[in-house]
């Protein structure tokens, strides 16, 4: 999983780089960095109880429409769960590479957004139960699914946001709402 993981983060990276090397005088119509945010999400996941998760994401401006941005990002969760009592433990993981569309509509202070993206799930579970003759199963799958995102932004100090933003992955079997709060850097 960890491989999983450094790889995501690497497509990601090597994805927004060439963006963030943009010079800041370029035409709108050319890919630009505008930001990175950080994020932290309650999850609730099909048939779950609800648990934390991680993220990050660029945001890219590659229209020349303005306040519609195109979001690369990786996004972390895993859940464990043991009963003692009978001996067994459980977890389940997700690791996502998405890619969002966002219209964030124009206000002087707080920002609406809506959105939508695309994300590959890395889905894993893993079980450990030796009373019932279940030894470290182990069962992964990838999965595409269509997201559908809305927020809003508020400013803080500089080239400080903050947000709190609701997320729907439409995963079948494994349908996620992620309740978000984050933390963005606007480099301009």
């Amino acid at each position: 999983m960890r491989s999983i993981l450094r790889g995501l983060s690497a497509a990601t990276l090597l994805f927004a780089l060439p963006a963030a090397a943009a010079p800041a005088a370029a035409p709108a119509t050319t890919v630009g960095f505008t930001g990175v945010d950080g994020m932290s999400s309650t999850v609730l996941q099909h048939d779950q109880s609800s648990f934390s998760g991680l993220g990050v994401r660029a945001r890219l401006a590659p229209f020349s429409l303005s306040g519609l941005e195109v979001m690369p990002g990786v996004e972390y969760w895993r859940n464990t769960t043991t009963l003692q009592v009978y001996g067994i433990r459980a977890q389940r993981r997700d690791a996502t590479l998405a890619a969002d569309v966002r219209y964030r509509f124009p206000a002087s202070s707080w920002r609406p957004y809506v959105g939508a993206g695309f994300g590959m799930h890395f889905l894993s579970n893993t079980v450990d139960a030796p009373a019932l003759g279940v030894n470290d199963a182990h069962h992964s799958i990838v999965k595409g699914a269509i997201a559908l995102l809305g927020g809003v932004t508020f400013p803080l100090s500089g080239k400080f946001e903050t947000f709190f933003e609701g997320k729907y992955h439409f995963v079948s079997d494994y349908e996620q709402l992620k309740i978000s709060w984050g933390l963005s850097f606007n480099s301009h």
